[in-house]
């Protein structure tokens, strides 16, 4: 009898092994798998400008449409993608919601440092990622920024300043025109970075656009945007708290 507890509680011993070594091992979700003729992400940050690139990204949001162009922004699991005016009806400017995969053919060119998809097409495939913003605070001020261009990225606890130095205003309208894109400057760990409520894509009916407007010198803010870059870093913003 002794002999046949101790081999049931054995069997009992071997079994929940199993199970944890089985728990530890389940794999976790995969990034997507790039069909034919696909470029990864590293393929096309390390391709040439002006060379044609194949890719398949995410939309994670949407700037304009006109003259059946449209300009989105763009991220997979592993970087992002401005596709700058691609071809592209009113009708299917509709469908591009957050997270809309689509497969995007065209061209790896630049502006004021901005990496950017020009003279682009797409179709639409079957997916959906909405990428987390990625937190870059600790990477103002260093080269390591760049790296995260165009992604959906989030800045904690800038201090905003007086917008080139004016005193008392912490933003400022583009040409000096209400109802154009905004500007304003907020630091961190002694570094200034100029962020932009781009009009089309976050408009002045919009909360972001509104809060901005309110903003004043010495607030503590987090914001939430695209790493847009002009000539350096320059996020669209698409959410704003003040602290």
């Amino acid at each position: 009898m002794k002999k046949y507890i101790a081999l049931v509680l054995a069997l009992v011993l071997a079994f929940a092994v199993v199970g944890c070594e089985t728990s530890e091992k389940t794999p976790s979700p995969t990034p997507d798998v790039k069909s034919e003729g696909v470029m990864t992400y590293a393929e096309y940050d390390a391709a040439e400008e002006g060379s044609q690139v194949v890719i398949e990204t995410y939309v994670q949001g949407k700037q304009s449409w006109w003259d059946n162009k449209a300009t989105v922004y763009t991220q997979d699991h592993d970087g992002a993608y401005f596709c700058y005016e691609m071809a592209c009806t009113e009708e299917d400017y509709a469908k591009l919601v957050p997270g809309t995969k689509i497969k995007v053919t065209g061209e790896k060119g630049s502006w004021a440092g901005e990496i950017e998809v020009m003279n682009a097409t797409f179709e639409i495939l079957e997916g959906s990622y909405v990428a987390e913003p990625t937190d870059v605070t600790s990477l103002v001020g260093t080269d390591d920024l760049a790296k995260k261009q165009n992604q959906k990225v989030s800045f904690k606890g800038l201090t905003v300043e007086a917008y080139n130095g004016q005193e008392g205003k912490g933003f400022a309208y583009k040409n000096d025109q209400p109802g154009d894109d905004l500007y304003f400057q907020a630091s961190i760990n002694g570094t200034t970075v100029e962020f932009c409520v781009e009009y089309y894509l976050t408009n002045d009916t919009t909360d972001v656009y509104k809060a901005v407007e309110g903003l004043q010198v010495g607030q503590t803010i987090d914001v939430e945007g695209f790493l847009y870059w002009y000539e350096g870093a320059n996020p669209h913003v698409t959410g704003i708290t003040v602290k």
